[in-house]
């Protein structure tokens, strides 16, 4: 059975009662655990080396004894080594780019599809958008599931679809402001490009229709939705989703913009130490695990993220009832370690974002010196600042060393570049580039 709506766009599995909530995610984990079992290889592999069946699933809690799943996973069963089901079930598919060697495949039945494009509808619902909005979805077209994944959830809201894809900016500006589009679906930095844009030719995207942003497919911190939505004049929301478990549409903040709520209907959470695998009480921070409930396609058991969040504890105050996660502004896989020490990017955009004068445009470059290691952060600052008096750039650029230093431990070469010099993104955003000597 679908779920039900309150009205036009509001599930009531969104402020479903816990317990009815924890009886539907037992009954599907139960019959997923069941199909994974049967189908994959991989997977009856892995139970049988931990002496379990399916019928060891009886608890929620069982969860824990199951096999994580990691990215290397589908690289390993490249092209279709993980699905479950026949090729004559399997309506779609999608990939990674596999840059960085083989490309990740997913695969969904009919039945998916219709998963996905109710979570999306969800998740746009979420942020109060409704039939009377025109969506311009500016995520890339094609084998990323971005685009695809919120045109669909968008057509099932009932909205005016605008399926601009990515690049063309110029173009995407026109018709935004054309065709009275109120909400933009992309990556933060794409949208940061755009206002660039907007600005060049004259147009406040201030006075546009535009009222809503549903930015994701990278990190992004609170600086720098503040710095959208001061540009912009519109709300901006953190949408998050993994092409492995389905794509945009596992959590999604709601207006309050408190942490994302995740449809824990179709994905089941935990949050586990990366280093030992321990399952983490609600409220620590750590790695984001996530169970399928509902994908046959492709079941992803215990599939670990490498996302690091924690899950909120406090009720939202939304009323939804479903779990949200802690904004992710860091992934495990995007650490470096310079000099014994952690450093994630999304601590230097947040240093960078808080100091006056600069622009949410920068790189991140490590290189060896005399054998060490060492961090060079090229930012761009406004124009004005920019030309000057060297006494005020000097200024600038030590209270931007401090704010880095404070939030990271290290002392980093800070170099401040005229606007318009760091190459823009109309994907996602490549900010470091490593030349380090291995």
């Amino acid at each position: 059975m679908g779920p039900l709506y309150l009205n036009d766009n509001l599930s009531a599995l969104d402020y479903v009662r816990k317990d009815y909530l924890r009886d539907l995610q037992l009954d599907r984990l139960q019959r997923i655990v069941k199909h994974a079992y049967e189908h994959v290889e991989l997977f009856r592999n892995r139970m049988k080396e931990r002496s379990l069946t399916p019928d060891d699933v009886r608890s929620l809690s069982d969860l824990s004894k199951l096999p994580f799943m990691v990215k290397a996973d589908l690289r390993d069963t490249y092209p279709f080594g993980l699905f479950a089901c026949p090729m004559s079930d399997i309506v779609r598919l999608h990939a990674s780019s596999g840059t960085t060697g083989k490309p990740i495949v997913v695969a969904y039945t009919r039945k998916d599809l219709e998963v996905w494009m109710e979570v999306v509808k969800r998740s746009f619902a979420s942020c109060g958008l409704n039939r009377t909005d025109v969506i311009q979805v500016s995520y890339g077209y094609g084998l990323f599931t971005g685009g695809l994944g919120a045109h669909y959830g968008a057509e099932a809201l009932g909205a005016t679809v605008v399926p601009t894809s990515g690049g063309n900016t110029k173009r995407q500006i026109m018709l935004m402001r054309d065709f009275g589009t109120t909400a933009v679906c992309c990556t933060p930095s794409y949208f940061l490009f755009m206002i660039e844009q907007a600005a060049a030719s004259g147009i406040d995207m201030r006075k546009l229709p535009l009222k809503a942003g549903i930015f994701g497919a990278e990190p992004w911190t609170e600086e720098m939705r503040k710095r959208i939505e001061a540009d912009a004049g519109i709300r901006a929301y953190d949408i998050y989703g993994l092409s492995e478990i389905i794509g945009p549409g596992v959590a999604i903040e709601c207006s309050e913009q408190h942490g994302m709520h995740i449809f824990e209907d179709h994905f089941y959470p935990e949050i586990i130490n990366p280093e030992t695998g321990e399952v983490l009480p609600d409220g620590e921070f750590g790695e984001l695990v996530l169970t399928t409930l509902s994908k046959y396609a492709m079941p992803m058991i215990r599939y670990r993220t490498r996302d690091l969040t924690r899950i909120v504890t406090e009720p939202c105050s939304c009323g939804r009832t479903l779990r949200r996660i802690a904004r992710i502004s860091s992934r495990s896989d995007d650490m470096f370690i310079i000099r014994g020490v952690n450093v994630f990017p999304s601590q230097i955009e947040t240093a960078l974002l808080s100091v006056d004068g600069t622009l949410p445009h920068y790189n991140i470059i490590l290189y060896t010196e005399n054998g060490l290691d060492n961090i060079e952060v090229d930012v761009e600052i406004n124009a004005e600042l920019f030309s000057d008096k060297v006494r005020s750039m000097e200024d600038l650029q030590h209270r931007l060393t401090a704010a880095i230093e404070s939030l990271i431990g290290l002392r980093v070469r800070v170099k401040m570049v005229a606007p318009n010099t760091i190459q823009r993104s109309e994907g996602k955003a490549r900010r470091v580039i490593d030349h380090r000597e291995h």
